[in-house]
């Protein structure tokens, strides 16, 4: 598929935009104000693969505590980009507390409640100049869920007054779009390259967004954030986020994305980054950790032994990758296989880099192994998952520290 052309921006060390891999972000939950819990937070979601983590800051008592955060971060060897989250007081709170100006890497600024009447341009301004001042690109983030009431008024008053006026929801949706690309071009009067502005344009609706961003494709050349905002809890969550999403990344539209889900109580946050991941190695767009094959089990697969192996394989293959990542390039590219029983058991296996078919009901109580295509082994008896596991274990060592030699010569 080809991608759309966008600017490049660098936010850290991480670079977006320009045709480089779509980069996965998330945001912490965390009081900004508690250093340890956010830090604590922010290395989690790092650790589970975001790469770049956004916090909020909307007290004096967090924007205080930003460069600390930042600090910490660094002394564990955590280096992700933060993003400052800021809404209503981002002009006050930057200005009065230059540090957590410098120790963000990126600002991101909301115009739908930057200011409102005349404040809204100096504040707007004064946040752009903090941008200037210490070399950070800015996020124009409009949600629909706090646009312009202003400019929306304008516009819905400009379209009752046309011979055949738009749908609300068109107006709405024209509204969202010029906020963004109207404060992005301010934003650039006032000397902020193009090359440091994102933008974003959140919906609800999956309909809406993808409208939205189609628009917004054609009409800029700033790198884009994609987000399906208040996409829910659990299962509708992810459904609703993959859904939007996958049509736009099929299109080319979008540098980076956040999947918003809300975690359940007491939930872990870096499911979210998971699931962002998700969508792009599952479109062959990026790759993040091996991939498991499973079946969905049938009448033919009573027992549960596969899908306990499936799950604890799945487990342990992501809990290593952090590990893995330095030491085995490539291995996220790698493909395992666990399957029920002898239908499409072999065949899957064959075509994974490593795969297991396990007995189906009446089935003989052995499970063949096969590795790149070949069976390699038979494992029966009590401790078939771990014996597999530690074949999956060799195998990575063995076959993507062939790759890492090769490429030292």
């Amino acid at each position: 598929m080809s991608r759309r052309v966008s600017r490049q921006v660098v936010i850290g060390d991480v670079v977006m935009g320009g045709g480089a891999p779509i980069v996965v972000q998330s945001m912490t939950n965390t009081d900004t104000a508690d250093v340890r819990a956010t830090a604590r937070q922010v290395e989690a979601l790092a650790r589970a693969g975001s790469e770049l983590v956004r916090i909020t800051v909307n007290t004096p008592e967090a924007a205080a505590q930003v460069a600390r955060i930042r600090e910490q971060l660094d002394a564990g060897g955590c280096a992700v980009p933060l993003v400052g989250d800021f809404h209503y007081n981002g002009h006050k709170l930057l200005t009065q507390y230059p540090d957590c100006a410098r120790a963000l890497a990126k600002y991101r600024i909301n115009p739908g409640n930057v200011g409102k009447g005349a404040k809204r341009d100096e504040q707007f301004a004064m946040m752009i100049d903090c941008a200037l001042r210490y070399g950070k690109p800015v996020r124009i983030g409009v949600n629909w869920g706090s646009l312009d009431p202003e400019l929306l008024a304008r516009m819905m008053d400009e379209n009752a007054r046309r011979s055949q006026p738009l749908e609300a929801e068109e107006v709405m949706r024209e509204a969202v779009i010029r906020s963004a690309l109207e404060s992005a071009r301010q934003a650039e009067e006032w000397g902020l390259a193009a090359g440091r502005i994102v933008i974003s344009c959140k919906m609800s609706q999956v309909q809406d967004l993808i409208a939205v961003y189609r628009s917004l494709a054609q009409r800029c050349d700033y790198a884009l954030h994609l987000g399906l905002t208040e996409a829910g809890m659990g299962s509708k969550g992810i459904v609703a986020s993959t859904a939007a999403l996958a049509v736009l990344l099929q299109e080319g539209i979008g540098d980076t994305i956040r999947v918003s889900l809300t975690p359940d109580p007491g939930g872990d946050r870096t499911k979210e980054v998971q699931v962002a991941q998700e969508i792009l190695q599952t479109m062959g767009l990026r790759a993040f950790t091996p991939m498991v094959s499973a079946c969905p089990g049938c009448g033919r697969t009573t027992s549960t032994v596969f899908q306990d192996l499936a799950k604890k394989i799945e487990t342990y293959l992501r809990e290593q990758m952090p590990v893995w990542r330095e030491h085995y390039p490539g291995v996220e590219n790698m493909r395992v296989a666990v399957m029920g029983c002898v239908v499409n058991g072999p065949g899957e296996s064959k075509h994974a880099d490593i795969g297991i078919s396990l007995p189906g009901t009446g089935e003989v109580p052995v499970a063949p192994v096969y590795v790149e295509g070949q069976k390699t082994v038979t494992l029966k008896g009590e401790r078939i998952a771990e014996e597999f596991q530690a074949i999956v274990e060799d195998y990575v060592k063995s076959k993507y520290r062939k790759t890492v030699a090769i490429k030292a010569l």
